[in-house]
């Protein structure tokens, strides 16, 4: 109960706040890329229940002659790498917080197809809601493997508590000042998680 009230407050003061950074990327998406400015996804949230999860665009729809996406390097723009660099295509998720389908803090919510991938330890990064920020990502962020990345997950779902969301949520400014953990060398995303079958 008080780390949803955390998170309401969190998500209403940062909405607040933040609304006119908001709106001045609202409107460079839209010169960069043009319509859609959000991305919008479906990932499983609490217990694996799906949910649209809405952030600010950084690729072009861009295609292959055969209708199939580009690899994502030759998608995202320089100014979506930037937008990524500096995490500032995350902030509408706070949208996500305050409907209840996310938290401030949280593991980080994947892709639908990795759900029959996971081993059941793996699978308990469900327990809890996705979050905008979460322990992986100020212990490395994308440049850390998956096997890290989930324990780390897992590490924070068995110690969480208010005082460990304020902490990760200040380490993670600092982390997104720095530019810190964005990508593993010669990547721009996370790789594809392709499972382990570990049970």
């Amino acid at each position: 109960m008080m780390k949803r009230a955390f998170d309401i407050c969190g998500a209403v003061v940062g909405l607040l706040l933040l609304s006119p950074i908001l709106l001045i990327i609202f409107f460079m998406v839209h010169r960069d890329m043009g319509s859609p400015i959000l991305f919008r996804q479906i990932r499983p949230g609490k217990n694996a229940t799906p949910f649209e999860m809405v952030k600010f665009r950084s690729m072009r729809d861009a295609a292959d002659h055969n209708g199939m996406h580009l690899p994502d390097d030759e998608r995202l723009t320089a100014f979506g790498r930037k937008l990524r660099a500096s995490s500032l295509d995350e902030l509408p998720e706070l949208w996500n917080v305050l409907k209840g389908e996310m938290s401030l803090v949280g593991p980080r919510p994947l892709l639908m197809e990795y759900l029959p991938l996971y081993s059941s330890e793996q699978a308990r990064r469900m327990d809890v809601r996705p979050g905008i920020t979460g322990w992986a990502q100020i212990n490395g962020r994308n440049a850390v493997g998956w096997d890290e990345k989930f324990a780390l997950d897992i590490w924070y779902i068995d110690n969480r508590s208010v005082w460990l969301d304020i902490k990760i949520l200040f380490l993670t400014v600092r982390r997104v000042l720095a530019r810190d953990g964005i990508s593993a060398e010669g990547q721009v995303t996370m790789s594809k998680f392709k499972g382990n079958f570990r049970r």
